[in-house]
């Protein structure tokens, strides 16, 4: 089953700031700044493409960003963003259509697994890795799981599946431990920090298998 977030696009933001807040606006900005200048950046799932002003506003030229995301509301959003001198390539698509060589210093995947069963993600998983060079970093947002006893994140999560599920046929259930698949491939933790009271987990990670080190 593929996701199409069209349906959502043009209020996704208000809806995603109505829910968390600041939250999701600031652990993508704690991830923006570990991107490296003159860097070649792969993004995944890019939403409306915010996120590209809030990379201008670190890095206003010498990168070169692909920018996939399957939503074609979403791209022509995104197209219409301030990217400063960045050079971006949209690429209208999921990530399991498009082939890239491992020439990717920078991968980032802003709250793309959360969509996805346990069996998708481990092939997006693997895709997405052999997308970035060794030594890469990959920077990863997404909702965790959660622990036990804290009724109020259950009860939004079970909500907002609901509500993704029928307006955006997203295939996911539950949320799954995407710290298992980081480290079967060998990513070392950089570093991390949690929004929205440990329900949002923006964390950098160095792809090791293969590296330097």
């Amino acid at each position: 089953m593929t996701s199409n977030y069209n349906n959502i696009a043009s209020f996704y933001d208000f809806l995603s700031k109505m829910v968390f807040g600041n939250a999701i606006i600031n652990a993508q900005r704690f991830l923006v700044e570990a991107i490296p200048a003159k860097s070649t950046v792969l993004i995944v799932g890019g939403g409306t493409g915010w996120i590209l002003e809030e990379i201008a506003k670190v890095h206003s030229e010498g990168l070169e960003i692909a920018y996939v995301e399957p939503s074609e509301k979403m791209v022509s959003m995104s197209e219409k963003r301030n990217a400063g001198f960045n050079e971006v390539i949209f690429i209208n698509k999921t990530i399991e259509e498009v082939e890239f060589p491992n020439h990717f210093d920078i991968v980032i995947t802003p709250f793309l697994f959360d969509n996805f069963s346990s069996i998708t993600s481990n092939q997006v998983f693997q895709k997405i890795d052999g997308c970035l060079v060794p030594d890469g970093m990959w920077l990863f947002v997404d909702l965790q799981p959660i622990k036990k006893g804290v009724l109020w994140q259950h009860m939004l999560l079970k909500l907002m599946y609901l509500f993704f599920k029928l307006v955006c046929q997203i295939e996911a259930n539950s949320l799954h431990d995407t710290t298992v698949l980081f480290h079967q491939y060998k990513y070392k933790l950089i570093s991390s920090r949690t929004f929205f009271k440990n329900f949002i987990c923006s964390s950098v990670y160095k792809k090791c298998h293969g590296c330097t080190e």
